[in-house]
């Protein structure tokens, strides 16, 4: 008898489990049941805001085929709601139709956007539904709405200095829209960019025709549109920034209201081991943005600092695949096997880059401390361990800033600002912990006047798609098979089906490949 999968949520991790699920499903093995909330079978949420500026297609966006499951023996719920689940039936209960037994569920609930406490904006936390003009931009009818703000040359108000609110700014003003970003702070990206790279950050966007309002604590909103729609968001100086549409962008908040219904441990995200699964509970488990990776060992060194969810999408497609390996060899009556399968091994710290024409970003790592902060440079060094060392370049007429913090040589944090040759080899030292240079200048010549394109290439082996986990080699081998279009080898090495930021270096490695050939 096959053992009874349920997956509850239908976004992009939840797809990657069941593609890979699917030779358990044709082996006989499992039966799988996915229950998806949103009508539309799992699409790229992360590029949502592309489709909003048309930048992309809806059809682009597409991750899973509901019909093509369907016929592989799935069975796919869409528009349907989970009321509870009852794990002393091992059930869960749908808002129509009898409840799906399980032997093995899976929560890939994902996150919701984090909606401030404004006047004007009183949404249903579990269920927000904003007021006309007010948008947080997470799903196609969002995308819809920002569309056709943008084809109106409308005023956008983007509300959070985070990358998503950033991309969305930058990508909406270069399409004609009028942009303004409002932030709590004294410069974007605050809780992940020093102060230096924030302000060479902020005249950056400024000088792609974004405003900037920073330093301003929203308070309300006002409607008084024509249509009822949003007109204004008022600040706590007595201001206003008026505008068409509000974009949210505060970000996201783990969907764990269904694991704590049943009793499930939670904390930022519901709690799992490092095998996925919830903590005292062996058929239950959890990836993506809902699950946070803390077991239950109060000795367990990798947990004592162990961060929440990520919110990124790289490490719930690695879960996903980790997971459906694990749930397949038990379907199959593998239990040990399964037992003898490795843990799934702990996230390195993630890059920020933020993917805009005419602005590059990428930021990682502790980047806080300054070059002359001796407090803060001595304060690690005990026990024999190295203290820090910070590197420094800024050029903020040029809109140019580099930081390298470094230990015993090896990176530790990193902020790069319109260098992309030099973002591009830090942070590929980053994800390899590898030494620097003795010179670190060697490493801000990679985008000097004498370098021509295409002359600082990245090590071949070195990831391309972070988010994917898929390199330079792999993408050369499609391309070598014949791919020839970014489309092309996104559907033979899934590089590039995240956030897209790596897209220009996919098209790269295909004129690179062709360029021979060209008189």
């Amino acid at each position: 008898m096959s053992e009874q999968i349920v997956i509850v949520g239908f976004g992009p991790v939840a797809a990657r489990l069941v593609d890979e699920l699917l030779p358990a499903v044709r082996a006989g093995h499992a039966s799988l049941t996915v229950v998806g909330q949103e009508t539309e079978a799992a699409y790229n949420r992360v590029l949502v805001a592309d489709l909003g500026v048309g930048r992309t297609t809806a059809d682009a966006l597409v991750l899973s085929d509901a019909g093509a499951l369907a016929a592989d023996g799935v069975d796919v719920r869409l528009g349907t709601r989970v009321r509870r689940v009852d794990r002393a039936r091992q059930q869960v209960l749908l808002s129509e139709g009898p409840p799906v037994p399980y032997d093995r569920l899976v929560f890939a609930t994902g996150s919701r956007p984090v909606i401030p406490n404004l006047t004007g904006i009183n949404p249903d936390p579990a269920s927000p539904v904003l007021p006309a003009g007010v948008t947080a931009l997470r799903d196609l009818r969002d995308a819809d709405i920002l569309r056709k703000a943008v084809d109106g040359g409308k005023r956008v108000v983007v509300l959070g200095g985070g990358v998503l609110g950033l991309e969305t700014a930058l990508a909406a003003a270069e399409e004609g829209a009028t942009v303004t970003v409002v932030h709590n702070g004294p410069h974007p990206l605050g809780r992940s960019i020093d102060r230096g790279g924030g302000a060479v950050l902020a005249a950056g966007l400024r000088r792609c025709g974004v405003r900037m309002a920073g330093n301003a604590r929203s308070t309300g909103v006002e409607h008084n549109a024509p249509d009822g729609g949003f007109s204004a968001l008022l600040l706590d100086d007595g201001s206003a920034i008026d505008g068409d549409l509000l974009v949210i962008s505060c970000g996201v908040r783990p969907r764990t209201e269904l694991a704590e219904g049943c009793g499930l441990s939670t904390a930022a995200g519901i709690l799992v081991d490092h095998r996925l699964r919830a903590h005292h509970e062996p058929h239950i488990f959890a990836i993506g943005d809902c699950a946070e990776v803390r077991c239950p060992d109060p000795g367990c060194a990798v947990c004592r600092t162990a961060s929440g969810p990520s919110g990124l999408v790289g490490p719930g497609w690695r879960q996903a695949e980790w997971l459906a390996e694990y749930l397949a060899l038990l379907a199959a009556g593998a239990v040990e096997e399964a037992d003898l399968l490795p843990d799934l091994q702990a996230e390195q710290p993630g890059v920020i880059v933020l993917k805009a024409r005419g602005l590059t970003l990428a930021v990682a790592g502790d980047n806080g401390a300054d070059p002359w902060d001796e407090e803060a440079l001595t304060a690690g060094a005990v026990n024999g361990r190295p203290r820090l060392q910070v590197a420094q370049w800024a050029d903020p007429e040029h809109g140019r800033y580099v930081k390298m913090t470094t230990r015993g040589g090896v990176l530790e944090g990193l902020v790069a600002v319109g260098m992309p040759r030099t973002a591009a080899e830090l942070v590929g030292l980053f994800e390899r912990r590898a030494e620097l240079p003795a010179d670190r200048s060697l490493l801000l010549r990679l985008d000097g006047p004498d370098q021509l394109p295409g002359s600082a290439a990245a090590d071949p082996a070195g990831t391309v798609c972070r988010c994917a986990g898929v390199s330079g080699t792999a993408i050369r081998g499609a391309v070598e098979d014949g791919c020839s279009t970014v489309t092309e080898v996104s559907k033979a090495t899934r590089a590039g089906t995240g956030c897209g930021g790596c897209h220009e270096d996919i098209r790269g490695l295909i004129e690179q490949h062709f360029s021979p050939a060209v008189p």
